[in-house]
């Protein structure tokens, strides 16, 4: 399926060991000639690890996508009837925003970006990285996975011997899923070996 004119929303949330791995991801789809609407949460906007500064990771979304980031609750509620998305991808996603997410809790712009595209019964695509997805959050990851117009990116354990419960998304094959999202299909499989001794 062509990407060539779609509208697609990009929430990052606060797995920032996995920025390096997704950015390359979001220029595949505006590569493709999607309009790439970005949003991020609360966390991407303030926080400086180790993995990077705050304003260097927003400069490079603002680069990739050349569209306004989209910062706060209130930017992001159009993005239901007002202003439809096709699809909404949330790439890392994490195991806060999933558990949040699974349980209709919308605090944060991303979070509300996928509230108002279900709204519109258009596709969320989770790209998800959490140290807890095989611990208590894998109740969330499973009601996720069976939610109408959810679909994932293919994940698998990433460190089964150091972090057991971690799972993490191969995110390269995040614009073959926002495909087969769009066409209403899972991209499969889901369940990969993200690791191998």
């Amino acid at each position: 399926m062509s990407l060539e004119g779609k509208h697609i929303g990009f929430g990052l949330t606060g797995s920032h060991c996995t920025y390096d791995a997704v950015l390359p991801e979001m220029k595949k789809l505006v590569d493709a000639g999607a309009k790439v609407t970005p949003f991020v949460s609360y966390t991407v906007q303030s926080t400086d690890t180790k993995f990077g500064k705050s304003e260097d990771w927003l400069e490079r979304i603002k680069e990739i996508t050349d569209e306004e980031i989209v910062d706060t609750i209130v930017k992001a509620e159009p993005f239901g009837p007002q202003k439809p998305l096709d699809c909404m991808v949330i790439a890392p996603m994490t195991g806060n925003s999933t558990s949040k997410f699974a349980n209709a809790m919308t605090d944060s712009p991303v979070l509300m970006g996928a509230k108002a595209t279900l709204r519109t019964g258009k596709p969320v695509v989770l790209g998800i990285s959490t140290n807890d997805a095989l611990g208590l959050n894998g109740g969330n990851v499973m009601k996720l996975m069976a939610t109408k117009n959810i679909y994932f990116i293919p994940f698998g354990q990433d460190n089964p011997h150091g972090k057991p419960n971690s799972l993490v998304a191969r995110m390269e094959a995040l614009k073959e899923t926002v495909e087969s999202a769009l066409r209403g299909q899972q991209y499969q499989p889901v369940l990969i070996e993200k690791f191998r001794d």
